[in-house]
């Protein structure tokens, strides 16, 4: 094995890399990961920058981390302002850290990769190499985000598991939108055709396209959007119109895009993703504001999407307990986190296992709410 770390992923051969990713993810591709780099939606500029480990074996690649080197926590979703604020306290530095996670995307996914049959031999390969980066930056910890099977190694390895609530739509082989309506109970089903009517009767009509059908109007309009729902909330957008173009352009048929269309205007448009099993919803925005058009465009759309083209599972993106009430259900996520001081690892053990709890104890509670049917 030779391991090797770098600065761009484009100097990764592609084919190589995407043979390696599980579920045809499209975060993990790639395609998105050098879409962010080549158009500057990472690096010194938002505090994130590539540091992606690669393992070869007679030059083939057999395994890699996607890794960033990070000097705050904008866009990762596992908020840390209280680890970050301890170390403070005690006169200590809390960045640079290594976070291995798909910028700004709180999806689950693969972030060490490799073929599964190679697991054993190549995950260690890469947590060593991570720990070496951490010792030869001073960096404070690791922290693998969202990550799919590797949870297990992780805490198998005595990593910190931290514990966090989203919710997702799950496909019961629904044949068609009324269907899985039939299966909520009769005051959500009801609320959900009369939020659908609304739009419709609003006179507002929904476009679907992909990345070969939008066009560079359509992809003008959501940047738009995208930047306009960043600066009302007095937020950072980090995606541009060319990284838009770009995977649109690389990746068009894992890019399912809802514009909406009122009076011959755009006003609104959601973006999401897809995986061989899974939707992503990950991005929305609007210019003039339509009662219901964002569940529409959001929710209604993309469980229509996943119902026709037999996907498992929808994630619509973090938090928001307004899900449960359109069929979304709580579903656990995990991240895992190394820490070097070992004056620290007590209390922040501590802190995780109390947080562990809380959701817990969260998820129970908020199930009490369940929108479906007692079977």
């Amino acid at each position: 094995m030779q391991v090797t770390i770098v600065n761009h992923i484009a100097e990764v051969d592609s084919a190589q890399w995407n043979a390696l990713i599980t579920d045809n993810n499209p975060f993990c591709k790639h395609e998105f990961l050098n879409a962010l780099e080549k158009h500057h939606c990472v690096g010194e500029k938002f505090g994130w920058i590539p540091r992606h480990v690669i393992i070869t074996e007679n030059d083939v690649l057999i395994g890699a981390a996607i890794l960033y080197e990070k000097y705050n926590n904008y866009g990762e979703f596992v908020f840390d302002h209280v680890w970050h604020n301890a170390y403070e306290r005690h006169g200590l530095n809390y960045y640079p850290k290594l976070v291995s996670a798909i910028p700004y995307t709180p999806a689950s996914g693969v972030r060490f990769i490799t073929a599964k049959s190679d697991e054993n031999r190549v995950f260690p390969v890469l947590l060593d190499s991570i720990y070496k980066i951490c010792e030869k930056i001073n960096a404070s910890s690791f922290h693998c985000l969202f990550p799919n099977d590797e949870i297990d190694f992780f805490k198998k390895n005595s990593l910190f598991i931290r514990h966090d609530c989203q919710f997702h739509w799950i496909n019961q082989n629904y044949a068609n939108f009324d269907d899985f309506l039939a299966n909520l109970k009769q005051k959500k089903r009801k609320n959900i055709r009369q939020e659908r009517s609304k739009v419709e009767k609003s006179g507002v009509s929904i476009r679907q396209l992909d990345g070969n059908s939008a066009t560079e109007a359509d992809w003008q309009n959501f940047s738009n959007f995208y930047n306009q729902t960043f600066l009302e909330k007095s937020g950072t957008p980090t995606l541009n119109l060319e990284f838009f173009k770009d995977i649109a352009l690389t990746m068009p048929d894992q890019i399912l895009l809802f514009l909406a269309d009122f009076e011959g205007r755009c006003i609104a448009g959601s973006l999401m993703f897809k995986s061989d099993t899974h939707l992503y919803g990950r991005h929305w925005g609007c210019s003039e504001q339509v009662d219901h058009l964002h569940f529409e465009a959001c929710y209604y759309q993309g469980i229509e999407y996943a119902i026709k083209h037999g996907l498992q599972v929808f994630e619509p993106g973090a938090q928001g307990e307004h899900k449960v009430a359109r069929g979304f259900v709580p579903t656990l996520t995990q991240s895992a986190h190394w820490i070097k001081d070992e004056g620290f690892k007590q209390p922040i053990k501590d802190f995780c296992e109390m947080e562990r709890e809380h959701i817990q104890k969260y998820m129970t509670q908020v199930n009490t709410h369940n929108p479906y049917k007692d079977k």
